[in-house]
């Protein structure tokens, strides 16, 4: 299967690469993509736009940033090897951390070779009298390719509030999603955070430690819980290096890619004593506390008394009670927007330093050159920061100009939220595949763990393809709407859709309101997909090397039939 690597001349006049593979992005689905790639001999170019490898954590390096898995699972599982030289030092890793773990395994599987740093892809376009795509390159150039892979992350599109005047603020403007690489001084300064997801919460309480004064803009409050990170001891090492085998088997089939004790029983199956016991256990260690009964996600009733064990822990924390009161007026079901850890976040709040401004009372309404205005309040201050996250999920995808069969354009195909099969594969778009799409656990799960899975699936597709002689493969739009029929289906059974999350698309002015991750579990999914490879790769029609490109009508005769053979 492997093609040669030589250029040839694109119709401008431009020298245009031929590859087997193009894997766009270089975090941590592109890296073992591209490993796996050389593996089953395919000639792949991964191109990144940033000047480094590591995806998300090249970009978001905001102070505070903490990832909310456990570093020994927060990793690569393909590598023994790796897995034993490499030392953790904290239990959930920080930023910098992630970011020397990858740069590490960049340079210790010699892949820096084939990645083009500083390249964006603006398109790709599907020749279909050739089988191949043409990936089209910011700087004018172009890549012919017979596989692409889209690498590009989940959140990796910033995405920033659209308020009046924000380009005349005389400060600095920094976005927690695009994070300078230099250290940024806050000595004295006055500084507003616009945002309390993640990476606000995360970042309030390191900026707090030597500003003159933060005033956080909050419009809706998270739920968040301690983190409790340590330093890993040595012993403790020792032990997961000596049972990672075993352990890394128990998170592929995990609900979630991760080892926290599972639940076993409904909330009001236990006592209020027994409840409070397990809630406080939880907090303790750090732990989701919406991991302690069955019920949590599924039952309001359930979710409610959980969530008001955290409020109150909130009020406990926070000494002023209208701060206490406007950080507990969450008007969602506890973990439906993602849950948040944090270090000294709350205690934050009792700060002399530390304002919270509450933006749905008092809307921003402008920004200039001094600070922000509310409706009732002008907030002087020298540096302004949003903390205002991602167009997640599929935000980076259609950034490109991505064109399949017919012309058919991605962008229009999801103009009423992302339709797939599986969340790796779209109709109409041959020879394309999504590493943790929208339809897939994604975001719901430990990535890592779902990254691995998607890519030995998609190498295995690709050394199938070869042993057989066959040429394209695309999903068919029967299987595609199948597919999206189970995933809403499954989510209707949660109490997720009720929330206005990013899981939503809700943090995006006019973006769909679809719920875009698959519940199923990080296990279960590894079964299906499984099972569609055992059943011949249902819902998938392939093409031979040697055969003509059908027709449109030609081509829903084979949906037509793939679907009754089924």
């Amino acid at each position: 299967m492997a093609s040669s690597t030589a250029t040839r001349d694109a119709p401008d006049g431009d020298s245009a690469l031929v590859k087997d593979l193009v894997i766009v992005g270089a975090g941590p689905a592109g890296l073992y993509q591209l490993y796996k790639a050389r593996e089953i001999g395919l000639d792949a170019v991964v191109v990144e736009r940033g000047g480094g490898v590591g995806g998300t954590w090249y970009w978001n390096r905001y102070p505070g940033l903490v990832v909310d898995a456990p570093s020994f699972d927060y990793s690569y599982s393909f590598s023994p090897e790796l897995e034993q030289e490499w030392e953790w030092s904290t239990w959930y890793p920080s930023q910098p951390e992630v970011l020397s773990y990858l740069e590490h395994v960049a340079e210790r599987f010699d892949l820096l070779k084939d990645i083009r740093l500083n390249t964006a892809v603006v398109g790709a376009q599907w020749q279909a009298d050739e089988g191949r795509w043409v990936v089209e390159l910011a700087d004018g150039g172009t890549i012919s390719t017979r596989f692409c892979v889209m690498a590009t992350g989940c959140l990796s599109e910033p995405r920033a509030p659209e308020i009046d005047g924000v380009d005349t603020f005389a400060g600095r403007v920094l976005h927690t999603g695009t994070w300078p690489h230099e250290a940024v001084d806050f000595a004295g300064k006055r500084v507003g955070i616009v945002g309390t997801g993640s990476s606000g919460v995360q970042t309030l309480p390191v900026v707090a430690q030597t500003a003159a004064s933060v005033t956080l803009f909050q419009r809706t409050p998270g739920f968040s819980v301690p983190a409790r990170n340590r330093p890993l001891t040595e012993e403790e090492t020792a032990e997961v290096k000596a049972t990672y085998r075993a352990r890394r088997e128990q998170t592929r089939h995990s609900p979630g890619g991760l080892l926290f004790p599972p639940a076993e029983k409904s909330v009001f199956e236990a006592t209020p004593e027994e409840r409070q016991a397990r809630f406080e256990r939880y907090w303790e260690l750090g732990w989701p506390v919406t991991l302690t009964y069955t019920d949590v996600s599924t039952d309001k009733a359930a979710n409610d008394i959980v969530a008001d064990f955290v409020r109150g822990k909130i009020r406990e924390i926070v000494q002023d009670p209208e701060r206490a009161d406007l950080l507990t007026r969450q008007d969602y079901p506890i973990g439906t927007k993602r849950i948040i850890l944090d270090t000294n976040y709350y205690d934050t709040f009792n700060r002399d330093n530390v304002d919270l401004v509450d933006v749905r009372t008092t809307p921003i309404v402008s920004i200039d050159a001094d600070g922000v205005n509310t409706t009732d309040a002008h907030y002087d201050l020298d540096i302004l920061i949003f903390a205002t996250g991602f167009d997640a999920i599929t935000g980076a995808l259609l950034a490109m100009d991505i064109v399949g069969e017919q012309g058919v354009r991605l962008r229009d195909e999801w103009a009423a939220g992302p339709r797939t099969y599986l969340g790796l594969s779209v109709a109409h778009f041959p020879n394309l595949f999504l590493a943790t799409g929208p339809g897939s656990p994604s975001v719901i799960s430990n990535v890592f763990v779902s990254i691995e899975q998607h890519i030995e699936w998609f190498s295995d597709l690709f050394a199938h393809m070869r042993d057989h002689n066959l040429a394209t493969v695309v999903a068919t739009v029967d299987a595609q709407d199948d597919w999206v029929s189970k995933v809403n289906a499954v989510a209707a059974r949660t109490l997720y859709p009720t929330a206005a999350s990013w899981y939503m698309g809700a943090n995006v002015p006019g973006k769909p309101r679809v719920f875009m991750p698959f519940l199923g579990g990080v296990g279960n999914y590894r079964k299906i997909c499984d099972e569609v490879v055992t059943d011949g790769y249902r819902g998938f029609v392939f093409e031979p090397l040697d055969a003509q490109v059908p027709d449109e009508a030609t081509a829903r005769v084979a949906d037509a039939t793939t679907a009754a053979a089924r």
